[in-house]
């Protein structure tokens, strides 16, 4: 609530972002209006100047995805995955079998004894996905996750990261640029405005029923008008943007 951070180049304004439980929600806007800034005031990654920040789960509930893999290289898959497990004191036969079934959710099976740069990178975007899901989180924070795949292993990996959000009724809140994305895996995207004081836009809801498969989703015939929408607010922004620049002196 009325979120507002000072230091760091672009701001935060009054942020007021609600997030529903079992909501997928996302957030849009040109590079530095604080999109990574946001996500990690809800871990207190980052302190806010003023505001607050409400979570009805704990710290240990909250799971997050980052662009960049956190792969230990010394360390097989199953270890890796295994790895959170261990620091919560799992048992380590019983943390080796839980990361063994994750692996095979993510369709890793056999793959568990190989080490992170014996893998593709969707293989290992699996891996660290396999990570977070082990813990179990209520809450899911993504920041890019998928940005250095292709399109098609990045749909793929979205289609079934967004099965198990349905069937598990996570709470997720993703950061991307990808506006297709944005629509076909959200019920609601919000779109932040260029800094220095960056603030929320517009909210949308995506009239997209659930449970949804990605690619029939940019067949809906709400896909295409909230896409050239999304895409008008985002270049406005910019050209926004570029006229304030035109004229600091």
């Amino acid at each position: 609530r009325q979120l507002e951070r000072a230091q760091y180049d672009g701001e935060l304004d009054g942020i007021d972002l609600d997030v529903a439980a079992g909501e997928f929600a996302t957030l849009i806007g040109p590079s530095g209006s604080g999109k990574t800034s946001i996500l990690r005031v809800v871990t207190g990654l980052l302190e806010p100047s003023r505001g607050t920040v409400d979570l009805d789960v704990g710290v240990r509930d909250v799971g997050f995805l980052f662009q960049d893999d956190a792969l230990l290289p010394w360390r097989t898959a199953r270890q890796n995955v295994a790895l959170g497990l261990r620091i919560r004191e799992v048992a380590p036969d019983a943390a080796d079998e839980q990361a063994e079934h994750w692996l095979q959710v993510l369709g890793l099976a056999g793959y568990g004894d190989r080490y992170p740069g014996q893998l593709s990178g969707g293989q290992r975007k699996r891996v660290a996905i396999a990570q977070v899901l082990a813990l179990r989180p209520r809450l899911l924070l993504m920041d890019e996750p998928f940005a250095a795949l292709d399109a098609i292993v990045r749909t793929r990996i979205t289609q079934e990261l967004l099965e198990w959000v349905e069937r598990e009724r996570l709470t997720v809140l993703l950061v991307t640029h990808d506006l297709e994305e944005a629509i076909s895996a959200s019920d609601v995207v919000h779109v932040l405005g260029q800094g220095p004081r960056a603030a929320i836009r517009a909210t949308h809801r995506v009239g997209i029923p659930r449970p949804r498969r990605v690619l029939e989703a940019r067949g809906h015939p709400a896909f295409g008008p909230l896409l050239r929408r999304l895409w008008d607010e985002l270049a406005a922004e910019r050209s926004q943007a570029r006229s304030k620049e035109a004229v600091t002196p």
